[in-house]
């Protein structure tokens, strides 16, 4: 017999091993006090590759992922969910893959026919003086990723080629994978998914350079502003967008898509992040509040989804 809501018992998975452990502790402190607070039973596990003791405990229903960065947001846990046949909550790891991987998730949306910035990939023998001349015909800024990093972590942006090629250079001796994007000014604007429907878009107002770790998880002074964006038509071209990105890349349950919209109101996709952040900070349970819906609610509705596909498929 099925059981009720009110009668799982859930696990918060947060921890890791990547540079966004602390910030997926913040977050999973907030989910499991979220989660006790809509009133369903909860344990909090710090997990890691070498402690995955709670995936063999038979009294656990659910299991809430919360770990942003490798391990936890590049498929690998949800493989191990997976293999186990264990019901979790967001996306499964294929789609967690592709999405973590910044190069695969530009590929898929520009399959689909959306507007993504013009990019180039740094090989593993690229130099600095090969880079310059394939750089001075991509743009006249740019910024510098890490393929497979979350949070902003290893990015940089510049507008001479010359840095642009030495931060490419290093971006890869520390981080591997790297790309070099076109830089795209505009507004920063984010939209959450929560079960297939898109929250109100945040426009992001960040005191750096742009809206860095440092932006996103400890600065007060960054600003998060809602209904920036008067043409109700472009509001909703930018959230079917972003349920687009999520179907394109199988997502579920919820994630986060982000955006650089330009002065003709063209909505450049920059990335989707399958497990956003949960902290004080968080723009998930900012936009959710925003639609009317506390945290607690959103925790509750994640959980809602995973058993409801779950108990679909067995």
């Amino acid at each position: 017999m099925q059981k009720e809501l009110s009668e799982l018992k859930i696990a918060v998975l947060a921890g890791g091993v990547g540079s966004e452990r602390e910030v997926s502790l913040q977050s999973g402190k907030n989910v499991y006090e979220s989660l006790q607070k809509a009133g369903l039973e909860t344990v909090f596990f710090d997990i890691a590759p070498d402690n995955t003791s709670i995936l063999d405990d038979s009294s656990i229903d659910v299991f809430f992922p919360i770990l942003h960065g490798q391990f936890g947001e590049d498929g690998q846990l949800q493989a191990m969910l997976e293999k186990r046949n264990l019901c979790f909550t967001g996306s499964g790891s294929e789609s967690s893959r592709k999405s973590f991987d910044k190069l695969l998730g530009k590929q898929a949306f520009f399959h689909a026919n959306l507007p993504v910035a013009k990019h180039l990939i740094v090989h593993s023998d690229d130099t600095e003086s090969n880079l310059i001349p394939m750089l001075e015909k991509l743009a006249d800024k740019f910024v510098i990723k890490p393929v497979k990093q979350g949070s902003s972590v290893g990015v940089t942006i510049t507008d001479t080629v010359e840095t642009a090629a030495a931060s490419a250079v290093g971006c890869f001796a520390q981080y591997g994978d790297c790309m070099i994007e076109e830089f795209i000014p505009g507004q920063e604007i984010t939209v959450g998914i929560l079960n297939e429907t898109p929250l109100p878009i945040i426009e992001i107002r960040s005191k750096t350079t742009f809206y860095d770790y440092q932006a996103k998880y400890e600065s007060d002074a960054t600003e998060y502003l809602f209904d920036t964006i008067d043409d109700s038509e472009l509001i909703k071209e930018i959230q079917q967008d972003a349920l687009m990105c999520f179907r394109e890349l199988g997502c579920r349950h919820w994630g986060r898509v982000d955006f650089i919209l330009t002065k003709p109101g063209i909505p450049y996709i920059l990335e989707i992040n399958t497990l956003p952040g949960f902290t004080s900070h968080s723009l998930i349970p900012m936009a959710a509040k925003k639609a009317g819906i506390d945290t607690p609610q959103v925790c509750k509705k994640i959980v809602e989804a995973a058993w409801n596909d779950y108990q679909s498929e067995i």
